[in-house]
């Protein structure tokens, strides 16, 4: 498939640039993929359109402060660094602005000394491998110094750090948010549990792959860059137990969708606990084995991510909704509005 039938105009002033005051005061279009049928509900809604026996699968993944600025140790010249994952003990490979200025064996300095990193390897766009060395509790300095890797088409400052996480992150380890999940609040999940529905956490932890732009023409040309993820043996039967008495699993987010479908495809159709990488690319034509409905934003034209959506519904359909989401008004990517497609 050609990348452009994928495109769709988004005037600027529908993307949103701070969160509701409310998490769940944003609009909810509902489109069902039989009957090619669009409701515009508000996210509170999302109620009555689950049943007792069916399965919310969140994201229990938490954003890091990852965007760091320091100087270099040998020239003073400013340095952006945004750590992406971890790959040994103290060990990280970031994106680093401008890159052209960090070579092997540059030292960075953040935050007076708090922490130096030393360049101990050179990757592909802009991505270097740093040695940390600090004194103390990592993540506590990190909260320190560290800003929230907000997308670029965010341009406002986020006032709150939590406002970009989830109300249920709780594994560090995300260069950005399962942004989904930004809409649930605790009273809301409990309300949807006191109904039967069970709410399931997987963790994937999310890196800029997601949302790298798609370089190629043809969709089928692109790779995708791999992304840590874990599920329990007990949210696994969990599921089994949910598909064997009827029930559906709705997927919150893209994230959680490919931490499903992965580990199904690589279980022989079957749920099961599992840890690893994935780099799966979800495109149209796919055959989901894992969900039964996704709950998730609305996203960056072009994006690996109105592809996943895509897939689950059809081209024509996302579109056709993404059109009239556009004419209706709603708010766009990271802190916008949400699309449950069942």
């Amino acid at each position: 498939m050609n990348i452009d039938e994928f495109d769709f105009d988004l005037p600027d002033d529908l993307i949103a640039q701070t969160p509701l005051k409310n998490r769940d005061a944003s609009r909810l279009l509902v489109l069902h993929r039989t009957e090619q049928e669009i409701e515009h509900k508000q996210f509170t809604d999302i109620k009555r359109y689950l049943k007792k026996g069916d399965c919310l699968v969140l994201n229990d993944t938490r954003v890091l402060p990852a965007r760091l600025y320091g100087i270099k140790e040998d020239t003073g010249a400013n340095v952006e660094v945004l750590l992406l994952h971890q790959q040994g003990k103290d060990l990280w490979e970031v994106l680093v602005k401008p890159a052209k200025k960090v070579k092997k064996g540059t030292v960075i300095n953040f935050g007076d000394g708090k922490i130096r990193a030393t360049c101990t390897g050179l990757k592909d766009h802009g991505g270097r491998i740093l040695q940390l060395a600090y004194e103390g509790i990592f993540y506590e300095i990190l909260n320190e110094l560290g800003q929230m890797p907000l997308p670029p088409y965010i341009k406002e400052q986020l006032s709150e750090k939590e406002r970009y996480q989830t109300v249920y992150a709780s594994e560090e380890g995300s260069a950005a948010a399962p942004t989904a999940g930004l809409h649930f609040t605790n009273e809301l999940l409990d309300e949807i549990k006191a109904m039967g529905v069970s709410i399931e956490f997987i963790t994937l932890h999310v890196g800029l792959g997601t949302f790298r732009p798609v370089s190629a023409d043809k969709i089928e040309e692109h790779k995708m860059h791999a992304e840590f993820y874990h599920m329990s043996g007990k949210t696994a039967e969990k599921l089994k137990t949910v598909k064997e008495n009827g029930g559906r699993i709705i997927s919150v987010g893209t994230t959680s969708t490919r931490t499903l479908e992965t580990i199904v495809r690589d279980n022989n159709g079957n749920f099961a606990e599992s840890s690893g990488w994935t780099d799966i690319f979800i495109y149209p034509p796919y055959e989901f084995q894992a969900i039964d409905g996704l709950i998730t934003n609305f996203h960056l034209p072009k994006s690996t991510l109105i592809m996943m959506v895509s897939a689950f519904a059809n081209r024509e359909s996302i579109m056709n909704a993404y059109q009239e989401a556009v004419n209706e008004r709603y708010r766009f990517f990271s802190f916008g509005d949400a699309m449950l497609i069942l």
